[in-house]
């Protein structure tokens, strides 16, 4: 007969289970709201209710946490925005991703911003890995707008002097800025107001479906 605690229960020796998923997603906003490097093993534990070496046991290492923390966010956060991208239409699949943005980064029931934008842009040099990382799945999302970009052009929604990869930079950044700024505090309407700026530029004319304005890269 196997011996238990004297809490009753638990066979002795064996590790205090906990829910692995929850223990992430809490995991994921210790790091959203105070970075990697802000993120102490101490509040990453004290959040997740479990203990470090539990913590090793479950997730390996501090930064194997991180990612898949990130790779969380994500998936939960970051999903519709590729799905809306490739609307149909140009200027309506951006608007709705930069309103979305807005809506996500001022959002009361989670931290201010993207993580992916603001959690690792500095950091030591025994943490580089991590912030190549997050930089590679930033660099990943400026190709899915500048393929949407060049879509556009082929399909005559945008002209062909247009600069896709310019484009795909200066709408990255908005939403990068955007970030930051709603970590310092831009309400919902404050960000919105960016979004119409930035929209700007890609308002169509009348039934040609062709922006406006030239769209090459020292435009903007």
């Amino acid at each position: 007969m196997k011996k238990t605690s004297s809490s009753g229960g638990r066979p002795r020796g064996r590790p205090r289970e906990f829910d692995r998923d929850e223990a992430l997603a809490r995991a994921l906003e210790v790091f959203w709201r105070h970075g990697y490097e802000g993120a102490s093993i101490a509040s990453l534990t004290g959040a997740m209710g479990i203990t470090a070496p539990s913590l090793y046991t479950a997730f390996h290492s501090k930064e194997a946490l991180f990612q898949e923390a990130v790779a969380h966010y994500q998936a939960e956060y970051g999903a519709w925005a590729n799905l809306v991208l490739d609307g149909p239409r140009i200027h309506e699949a951006l608007a709705q991703v930069l309103q979305g943005a807005a809506r996500h980064f001022t959002a009361r029931a989670h931290p201010a911003g993207c993580m992916v934008s603001t959690s690792v842009l500095a950091c030591s040099e025994e943490n580089r890995s991590v912030a190549e990382h997050v930089a590679q799945l930033r660099t990943k999302s400026l190709g899915l707008f500048q393929a949407r970009f060049e879509r556009a052009i082929a399909e005559g929604e945008l002209p062909p002097t247009a600069d896709a990869a310019a484009l795909a930079r200066f709408y990255g950044a908005i939403i990068q800025g955007m970030s930051v700024q709603a970590r310092d505090g831009a309400s919902e309407q404050e960000l919105l107001g960016i979004v119409a700026l930035a929209l700007a530029p890609l308002q169509v004319s009348g039934s040609s479906n062709v922006a406006t304005a030239p769209l090459s890269g020292p435009s903007l």
